[in-house]
């Protein structure tokens, strides 16, 4: 990088900051109340909840981590993506009427509401652990080595730089400041990953265009393009047998893939914030279906430019050097720009995190201990544990994440001792009417023992069925629903939610619309069907 690319990525991250001001800014030098600060004012439109969903979700381990799981493992990683389509559309028609419905801050509070304290606050617990040891970290250093291979700068001092530079437009302003500019980031990082591709599929066909160029790689590469990989029946072929345990062949479409999804897109604070943020149910479900038109288009930004980078760099021994490596093929100014879309993906997605962990500690847990707390005080309250909680993530970085090979791999395997518990809990919670505090907490504790328990198994066996996490994770989650149902009660629960039939009903816009990214999925899977190979 020279200096017309960081002047570009000076600039950028100025507008970013003026831009974030103006749209949080107060009328009327009125205060903002903890609604305002939290969920925007209950104000935002579909397409902010849209791209903002897209923009929390696509950081530093999508796009360093995914592309380069992309550059050694191939299209099959995309799977992450297009299934993650299906599960925002479910979400969409059958949890967010119920999330609307109870008008609530943060997804422990449901809990409060349909349980006790003390399930909202084992929740709230879980959520803060897995956002400050495990996601944030995961962010920070990812893109700050992204940043140390473009421009030499030191790993601490480049983490330390992200979380001021998300800070600075996410701490006065709230979920307002991070969803409206988000719709920029998204639009700059699409670009970027669009731009990238051009230029290595440009290479790769010596300048005869992008189809000529993805049609050598088919030829060269048949292997990356399987989205199923398949089986390996021991560990004969490492490699190969390392790749089906991070993704069991046809069983990521019919296995525990699906517990991490509708955990992370419908029961995630910082990803279903954006919704409960939203200005009517109509918005909130348009918003989650734009979202999914989104996804779609991913894996051009977060695995394509990986698979370039195999023909282009073959023999790269670090896979998290991919998308970095393709960067470096750039003009200068464009390099820049590029360059800058990855910072904003990096900051708009820990901005996100900062937002709703802050939002979780203040309403869940500080708010529980104090009692009744003036809006004021819990906005402040907020941001102090947003500068607290990014303080331990880049502590705690380097520390679990410095010799890892697959850092996006860290992060889902590490939420799957997570995910099904706090998914098991909110499924009983609105679907299950005789569960109980106590059976939903007796349930959540074997599934987390029996996590923890198969972790240690599998680490201790040179091979195991249920190696690939995806398969511990649904263990987990069938376990917890086993227990829970052994100790529910008889009768219907009196905290049960008053759910109606009709409050499932979609508009025709939303139906049209995933309608059609269903299509589109099954016919992607269709295409990359192991043909080439």
């Amino acid at each position: 990088m020279n200096s017309l690319d960081f002047i570009i990525v000076g600039i950028y991250a100025i507008v970013l900051i003026l831009i974030a001001t103006f749209i949080s800014r107060s009328k009327d030098g009125k205060k903002k109340t903890a609604e305002d600060y939290f969920l925007a004012g209950r104000s935002l439109p579909w397409w902010a909840i849209g791209t903002s969903l897209i923009a929390a979700n696509i950081a530093a381990d999508q796009i360093i981590g995914m592309n380069g799981d992309g550059y050694a493992m191939g299209i099959a990683i995309a799977t992450y993506e297009w299934t993650a389509a299906i599960a925002l559309i479910v979400i969409a028609k059958f949890l967010l009427p119920v999330y609307l419905k109870q008008k609530v801050f943060t997804m422990p509070q449901l809990l409060s509401q349909r349980y006790n304290n003390r399930v909202s606050m084992l929740l709230a617990v879980l959520m803060l652990i897995m956002y400050v040891m495990v996601i944030m970290p995961t962010i920070l250093w990812l893109g700050s080595k992204a940043i140390n291979n473009l421009t030499d700068l030191d790993l601490i001092l480049g983490m330390i730089l992200l979380g001021a530079l998300s800070l600075a437009y996410s701490l006065y302003g709230g979920l307002k400041a991070v969803a409206f500019t988000d719709v920029i980031q998204v639009a700059l990082l699409i670009f970027a990953g669009l731009y990238v591709s051009y230029v290595g599929l440009n290479i790769i066909s010596d300048g005869q265009g992008v189809i000529a160029g993805f049609s050598q790689m088919l030829v060269d590469y048949p292997e990356k393009f399987d989205a199923l990989l398949s089986y390996v029946p021991s560990q004969e072929d490492p490699v190969a047998y390392d790749n089906y345990v991070k993704l069991p062949g046809i069983w990521v479409l019919f296995g525990g893939m699906w517990v991490a999804h509708f955990y992370y897109w419908g029961t995630n604070q910082y990803i279903t914030q954006r919704a409960l943020g939203g200005r009517s149910l109509d918005d909130a479900q348009n918003g989650l279906m734009f979202a999914g038109f989104l996804k779609l288009l991913m894996p051009v930004v977060v695995v394509l430019p990986g698979l370039i980078a195999v023909s282009i760099a073959p023999n790269l021994s670090d896979r998290a050097d991919a998308y970095p490596t393709m960067l470096q093929l750039l003009p200068n100014g464009i390099l820049g720009l590029t360059f800058a879309a990855l910072v904003a993906a990096i900051v708009s997605s820990l901005a996100s995190l900062t937002n709703s962990m802050s939002t979780i500690f203040t309403m869940d847990v500080y708010k529980n201990i104090k009692g009744e707390v003036q809006d004021s005080k819990l906005v402040n309250i907020g941001r102090i544990a947003g500068v607290v909680g990014l303080i331990i993530s880049i502590i705690v970085a380097p520390i679990f994440l410095g010799s890892l090979k697959s850092a996006f791999q860290y992060v889902q395997e590490y939420m799957g001792l997570f995910s099904p518990v706090i998914l098991f809990v909110f499924l009983s919670a609105i679907f299950v009417p005789k569960s109980n505090s106590t059976s939903v907490l007796w349930g959540s504790f074997v599934a987390l023992i029996l996590g923890v328990l198969m972790k240690i198994y599998v680490a201790n066996t040179t091979e195991s069925i249920i190696e690939p996490f995806m398969h511990q994770m649904l263990i987990s989650f069938i376990a917890a629903f086993l227990v829970s149902g052994l100790l529910s009660s008889n009768t219907k629960d009196k905290k049960v939610f008053a759910i109606k039939s009709k409050d499932f009903e979609t508009s025709k816009i939303f139906n049209v619309g995933s309608s059609f990214i269903v299509v589109a999925i099954i016919a992607i899977y269709l295409f990359f069907d192991g043909s080439f190979v």
